[in-house]
């Protein structure tokens, strides 16, 4: 059995080099855990929505930057889709953390960072930034009052962090079937849901069907974006 991230379904159109069939060669167990990327900006930047952020950035060409924790991250593809699929002027500034990248909004020296909320929370409990999206369909157990790009006009612009478990192609089913179990009450414990809470993660736990729908859906989807991104692996 392996732990897989979301860089799974990424690595195929972005290193064409990868060494495996994202559908051929596993059979897929369950989406154990997931953490959505949080729209945040500095508190000087005038925009407390992301169509405002937008509106700001086609005002101002080339002065906006946004942050994440690095080429091929969730927050640079979602970045990535934003930036192409409005046409924003807006330029990419790779970290080797998602916690360096949102300190670099804290300082200003980028105004804005898509990233996972175990860097972003605090620093938006505290005023250093303010947070304006979820990059995802629901919103954040983490900040439950900042809205969702959905929400706000921007349905397409999704994205976010996962893990999860896949067995080798042809495992027998009721040895995954064995595993989804054992993995879904795992993290359905109460000291480990608190714990991935306070890493930024919400358990889930989906079926092996759902998870294998998932990576069919997914595939082609970040496949498009590095495309026409022309993102390429560092």
């Amino acid at each position: 059995m392996l732990l897989i991230p979301t860089n799974f379904v990424v690595n195929p159109a972005l290193l064409p080099s990868t060494p495996y069939d994202a559908v051929r060669d596993f059979d897929p167990v369950t989406v154990a855990v997931t953490s959505p990327m949080i729209v945040s900006v500095n508190p000087s930047v005038p925009a407390q929505t992301v169509q405002e952020l937008i509106a700001l950035i086609k005002a101002n060409p080339g002065k906006y930057s946004y942050a994440s924790g690095g080429v091929g991250s969730p927050g640079y593809l979602v970045g990535e889709q934003l930036r192409v699929q409005l046409g924003l002027d807006l330029v990419h500034v790779p970290f080797q953390s998602a916690g360096l990248a949102a300190q670099s909004v804290i300082g200003n020296h980028t105004q804005i960072c898509i990233v996972s909320p175990a860097p972003t929370v605090p620093q938006v409990q505290d005023g250093k930034l303010r947070a304006i999206a979820v990059t995802r369909k629901v919103r954040s157990q983490a900040l439950p009052n900042v809205p969702t790009m959905a929400e706000q006009g921007l349905a397409d612009i999704e994205g976010e962090n996962w893990f999860a478990f896949v067995v080798p192609a042809g495992t027998p089913k009721e040895i995954v079937a064995l595993l989804h179990r054992e993995i879904v009450k795992l993290v359905a414990l109460s000291d480990v849901k608190e714990k991935l809470t306070a890493l930024g993660f919400e358990p889930v736990g989906n079926s092996p069907e759902e998870f294998a729908a998932q990576i069919k859906r997914e595939l082609p989807k970040w496949a498009k974006v590095v495309r026409e991104a022309n993102i390429k692996a560092e």
